[in-house]
């Protein structure tokens, strides 16, 4: 699997191809201006330098790159617009990403003074926007840009951290499922664990029956791709515990319940869940957090044949609970489920599930907002402060307890789905607590993983939504001794 996945920037050797340590002889200066900025600036400049950005209308607008002449002819340096953020104290990774191929092929390092959060952000934006999915592409795009020198205030062992895990998360995603189902994706949990050291297994088959994994089974048993749990542990035995669960549906026909042709689509990036929760788990092994970590992914694939779990069927979960299906097309949160209890059984410290699970928080939220749900209002105020921090936006709904009776089954002890039409966000997040007791924190990401419109560093495909924030969190519960 990892000989052929094309992760771009997961290599060092990659990722060294768009940095330099030093400013070497013949970088050039990249200003980062805003447009309150602009003006002071110009007025610093040599006239021809600011005749040039002057004549051509440059306004510091967002995402606005230009590069400007020396007195050779050649190029002489470059700006880039922020737009109206008040000063470049505030410059998000956001604001840099893409810059490698949007500048000419040089090496540049900063010209700004820059705090470290800032220089950070710089950094992270630089390397995130240069990923490039090309495993397919008979024809690859050209080899040269731009290069930036590091800038000192950078914490780059973080931006690189950051960089190698959302290219992990965004190939696996952006992987087509005839080469991405559920054996292809284990593959890819244990090549991650054997990079780091990290302890993997594979549960499939007769075993999943055996183990009472009966909703992964249920699940998975309409299609020839095997349907399997995945378990990782890494880490000190003696840390604190933090688990991640990630919806691994390499696949989602809808089942029984069939989705239509347009429905299909984007079926591939069902998996986003469980590749957003590998991606994080790479950050927190390559930054060798403290932590005991325990990483899940229920990998399957949703198909339809005569052995496709049915409408009306009752299955027993790991939790003992028995669910009564009402649509086949609820599967994430079947998996899910029984993989939620596994890990529950073990009461982590933090238990952390991420999936591409409602169409509904698409609705309320938009694509580029991923939906976060907790039994522990701190636990969701803190997370806004990383998301905030990381621009990685995520966003609180509730949990609201009554909606609980839209669960319930007259012949099982709960329903998979709810007959109304309503809060179908709120519902799957309420279905999922019924599976985590013991734990003492819980957080449940139902996220999009997926660009839907070309930006900068963003073009139209896999994203690796939360995976920044959710470090930055574990990292502060942990390094603070938070509970």
């Amino acid at each position: 699997m990892s000989a052929g996945l094309s992760t771009q920037l997961v290599s060092c050797g990659l990722m060294e191809e768009l940095l330099l340590t030093t400013t070497e002889a013949g970088s050039l200066p990249l200003w980062f201006l805003t447009e309150s900025e602009l003006p002071r600036w110009l007025s610093q400049q040599s006239a021809p330098v600011a005749n040039w950005v002057r004549a051509h209308a440059f306004q510091a607008e967002k995402h606005r790159a230009l590069a400007y002449p020396n007195a050779d002819g050649g190029v002489g340096g470059a700006v880039v617009g922020l737009g109206a953020l008040r000063s470049v104290g505030e410059l998000k990774l956001w604001n840099v990403a893409g810059l490698s191929d949007r500048l000419p092929a040089y090496s540049y390092y900063v010209a700004n003074e820059l705090r470290s959060d800032a220089a950070t952000h710089l950094l992270t934006g630089w390397l995130i926007g240069a990923y490039r999915m090309t495993r397919y592409r008979s024809i690859q795009p050209a080899a040269q840009r731009a290069v930036l020198v590091v800038p000192r205030e950078a914490d780059r062992a973080y931006a690189e951290a950051a960089a190698s895990g959302s290219s992990f998360a965004r190939d696996l995603i952006n992987t087509p499922a005839n080469d991405m189902g559920p054996g292809e994706l284990a593959s890819a949990a244990t090549d991650l664990a054997a990079r780091f050291g990290a302890r993997s297994s594979v549960i499939m088959g007769d075993e999943l029956r055996a183990r009472d994994f009966h909703l992964i089974q249920g699940v998975g048993q309409g299609s020839p791709r095997q349907p399997r749990l995945i378990d990782l542990r890494w880490g000190d035995p003696s840390a604190r515990k933090v688990t991640l669960v990630g919806k691994g549906v390499c696949f989602d026909t809808g089942g029984l319940d069939i989705k239509p042709s347009s429905g299909m689509l984007l079926m591939k990036k069902d998996m986003g869940g469980a590749a957003c929760t590998l991606g994080l788990a790479q950050m927190l092994m390559q930054l060798e957090a403290r932590v005991q970590l325990r990483v899940l992914i229920p990998a399957v694939e949703n198909s339809v044949d005569g052995n496709s779990y049915r409408p009306g069927d009752v299955l027993r979960s790991k939790k003992g609970l028995t669910v009564e299906i009402g649509n086949t097309d609820a599967e994430g949160r079947l998996v899910l489920a029984d993989a939620l209890a596994e890990a529950d059984v073990e009461q982590p410290e933090l238990l952390i599930d991420m999936a591409t699970l409602t169409g509904a928080a698409r609705v309320a939220l938009g694509p580029e907002i991923p939906a976060a749900f907790s039994t522990d209002e701190s636990l969701l105020t803190a997370l806004r402060g990383s998301a905030e921090d990381e621009a990685d936006p995520i966003w609180p709904l509730p949990l609201w307890s009554g909606y609980d009776d839209e669960l319930t089954s007259k012949i099982a002890d709960l329903g998979n789905v709810s007959s109304a039409p309503f809060a179908g966000s709120i519902i799957g997040a309420l279905f999922l607590k019924r599976f985590v007791t013991a734990s003492p924190a819980w957080l449940h990401i139902d996220l999009y993983a997926w660009n839907a419109k070309d930006r900068p560093g963003r073009p139209v495909g896999a994203e690796a939504q939360c995976i920044r924030a959710l470090y930055r969190l574990i990292r502060s519960r942990v390094d603070s001794g938070l509970p």
